[in-house]
């Protein structure tokens, strides 16, 4: 017999790991403010020394914005995105660093150019007037704030579809269902199939599991899409702006008007022509609007004493932008099918007091749940979609990760309610013998490889996976830092030569002519960075420079590259391998190949470990008898 837990228990449990995570992760932001040096700072991507101040306007959400533009260490992936809050500072002639008092947001970010939300043109005389002007990312206070009132509302919910829906997620029950007969999609296989019929079955929750390679996205598209001949309008949600980008390009290509409330992180005028802020600009009463709100601007710089109309003149400025604000806003909303945004970009104000029949969240086995309930707040019925044996939600604090912080609402539904889950179980990504592995160890075999990816190879008679031993006597792994983690210098080296000697046994031109992309991978940003600085020293690269992307295997989820190099990096006695026991990891980094597999790792570290010690047998397995 199944004993039910109160949800409010629950709900209250994950407000306390909640805190702990605040608590922790402000902890750290000031101990690393006080101790880690600007250039470590700029190296990770956490902040851009010198800057150069651009001009200063009003956006479309009447916001006064800089632009400032980074003019060194352009090469360096930066971390700055729509939304995230960032701290200004100078350093003065001592070479101290000295912040400016106000806060601001980045509201726009490119890899050199940023514009970014400040509190009024005080701000913008401050930074024009210093030198050395830098910018830095600042504690997260607004997310933070934004989930644990989205917890406390559905803990003190009664009585409404918000409380209906936090007892089904919580507790098995008996969800309920739409009745009519199933649709065909002859262009889809049957497992993906079912997924669209069953999310347009469902009355409360569906979830679509989706593992690597299966065509998750390309079924939630179509579920989006048949929603919308039963719905004027949908919200689509994810944790990233990558993800909510990626899911909003494939629907702008299925002719779906997409409005996005945000910055997409991929800038081209493709995605930047469904955003609010360009959608409100090229509005025809936008310029009218512009011009109201400058001369409201103009009248509260220059009252004149004694100006008795001084209010009455202001209100009915005000009162006519409300207007035209409200009047843009209808048509842009009236006009949209899908409105997408971030989960915590769900709580903009120009979503206030909108809601929704359905909404959809991808990616949600990497969302934290109390994100999830900020979006779910607005709608009626919550389809799921992500894999929870890929990657999790970050969670810093190790005693709330003990705790169950990183426990997603996705995993929690698919365990009190199974049968609100379908599993898609054919792959169109790898080559079997590259799948056949984490299909039987993470997804219970379930998963089969479609016929025309099976046998997919780049070199007739090659093994797709190959383990590179790394277990001589000069591979050793070194602590660089908690931000950084470890590095591998020797490990490093070879995985650069392991890449040449693939690429020249595949033949240059042929890599060259066939557009073969390859991807190296290490869980370790240390040994990110010193892999990129060796790929870009080595002449050798200069004609595959395009081909090649060196990242973190966060950096690579939802991606997949013809050729996969992982760094594994781990290397001492004691067999301590860190958070490679997290395996979901590997399970990502694993299955971004389609037709070639290397994996770099001392044996004699890893092997102690269950998963590490079957992969490498299974990979043994694979090697042609002699």
């Amino acid at each position: 017999m199944n004993q039910t837990v109160s949800p409010i228990l629950l709900l209250q449990k994950q407000r306390a790991l909640l805190q702990m995570e605040y608590d922790a992760e402000k902890e750290e932001f000031r101990r690393q403010t006080e101790t880690l040096g600007v250039r470590r700072k700029v190296k990770r991507g956490d902040c851009w020394l010198p800057l150069r101040i651009g001009r200063s306007y009003y956006n479309s959400l009447n916001q006064l914005v800089v632009e400032v533009f980074r003019t060194a260490d352009t090469d360096v992936e930066h971390n700055f995105e729509f939304g995230r809050q960032v701290m200004f500072f100078h350093i003065d002639a001592n070479d101290e660093i000295r912040y400016f008092s106000f806060s601001a947001t980045v509201s726009y970010a490119e890899a050199e150019r940023m514009v970014v939300a400040i509190p009024d043109a005080g701000c913008v005389a401050q930074l024009q007037g210093a030198n050395q002007v830098g910018v830095q990312l600042s504690f997260d206070e607004t997310t933070y704030r934004l989930m644990m009132d989205a917890l406390e509302r559905v803990t003190r919910a009664k009585g409404n579809r918000l409380a209906h829906l936090r007892d089904i997620f919580y507790n098995p029950s008996t969800t309920e269902k739409f009745t009519f007969a199933p649709m065909r999609f002859p262009w889809l296989n049957p497992t993906q199939e079912h997924a669209v019929n069953e999310v347009l079955l469902a009355k409360d929750v569906a979830i679509v599991h989706g593992p690597p390679g299966t065509g998750k996205t390309t079924t939630l598209v179509e579920a989006i899409f048949e929603t919308l001949r039963r719905e004027n309008q949908v919200m689509v949600c994810a944790q990233s702006n990558m993800a909510v980008d990626w899911i909003s390009e494939r629907l702008v290509d299925r002719g779906v008007e997409v409005l996005r409330i945000g910055n997409p992180t991929k800038v081209n005028d493709k995605m930047l022509s469904f955003t609010y802020e360009r959608r409100f600009e090229s509005h025809p009463d936008y310029p009218n609007l512009w011009a109201i709100r400058k001369a409201i601007r103009e009248m509260q710089g220059k009252r004149k004493r004694g100006d008795h109309g001084y209010h009455d003149k202001l209100d009915r400025l005000k009162s006519r932008a409300t207007e035209l604000e409200v009047r843009i806003n209808a048509t842009l909303f009236g006009n949209a099918r899908v409105i997408a945004c971030t989960l915590a970009g769900s709580a903009s104000r120009v979503l206030s007091g909108m809601k929704f029949a359905t909404l959809f969240i991808d990616e949600a086995a990497q969302a934290l749940e109390a994100a999830c309930w900020i979006a779910i707040r607005k709608a009626n019925r919550v389809i799921l979609a992500g894999d929870h044996q890929q990657l999790p939600p970050t969670v810093k604090s190790i005693e709330a990760l003990k705790g169950g912080l990183g426990t997603t609402l996705m995993e929690r539904i698919v365990k009190s309610n199974p049968q609100v889950v379908t599993l898609l179980k054919m792959q169109y990504r790898m080559n079997d013998e590259i799948m056949r592995f984490s299909s039987e160890w993470f997804y219970h075999g379930q998963v089969q490889s479609a016929p025309e990816v099976k046998y997919r190879s780049i070199l007739d008679f090659d093994t797709p996976i190959t383990w590179i031993d790394t277990s001589g006597s000069d591979f050793h792994e070194n602590f660089i830092g908690e931000t950084y983690g470890r590095i591998n210098p020797s490990e490093a080296e070879l995985t650069i030569n392991t890449l040449k000697n693939y690429i020249n046994e595949i033949g240059k031109h042929r890599v060259l002519e066939e557009n073969l992309d390859i991807g190296i991978i290490s869980p370790y940003k240390a040994q990110v960075q010193l892999l990129r600085r060796m790929f870009r020293r080595d002449s050798f690269f200069k004609p595959f420079k395009n081909l090649v992307s060196v990242n973190t295997v966060d950096g690579f989820q939802g991606q997949e590259r013809d050729i996969i190099v992982i760094s594994l990096v781990r290397a001492n006695e004691e067999g301590e391998i860190g958070f490679l026991s997290d395996i979901r990891r590997m399970n990502v980094a694993m299955t971004r190949a389609r037709m070639k597999l290397f994996i770099l790792g001392n044996p004699d570290t890893l092997l102690r470990h269950d998963f590490y010690r079957k992969l490498y047998e299974y990979v043994e397995s694979l090697k042609p008898h002699q």
